[in-house]
């Protein structure tokens, strides 16, 4: 069993920057792969960006978030960190940590584990 939490989430005008961390209940990534996913109210859940370290490392970001968004893990600390910049309103939306076994993957329903959600807004 796998226990994630998030933190970081808050209120930020447009431009601005947050940092979203995932914590983890146990050594993770040799063989979990982390995504980030986010909900804004209404619509589907959709992916943000994902990495995994089995196989090799490998990282990938949904295109509305690259160039602004960096995923990265603290292997010490048990943690992913979300560094999302030039933050535009319709950023806005719950933020989701999520672990799998072994392969990344951009589909939602192929995570195991949810972190409870952190909220991110973004005004104009």
């Amino acid at each position: 069993q796998v226990h994630l939490v998030e933190s970081g989430g808050g209120l930020v005008q447009a431009g601005g920057s947050l940092r979203l961390s995932c914590a983890t209940s146990e050594r993770t990534f040799s063989t979990y792969a982390m995504g980030w996913f986010r909900q804004a109210p209404g619509k589907e859940r959709e992916f943000v960006a994902a990495l995994t370290y089995y196989g090799g490392s490998q990282i990938s970001y949904a295109d509305s978030v690259k160039g602004r968004f960096t995923m990265a893990s603290d292997n010490a600390k048990n943690t992913v960190v979300l560094q999302m910049n030039n933050l535009k309103p319709e950023d806005t939306a719950v933020y989701y940590c999520a672990a799998r076994l072994y392969r990344l993957s951009t589909r939602a329903n192929e995570y195991d584990y949810w972190g409870q959600g952190t909220q991110v807004t973004v005004s104009s």
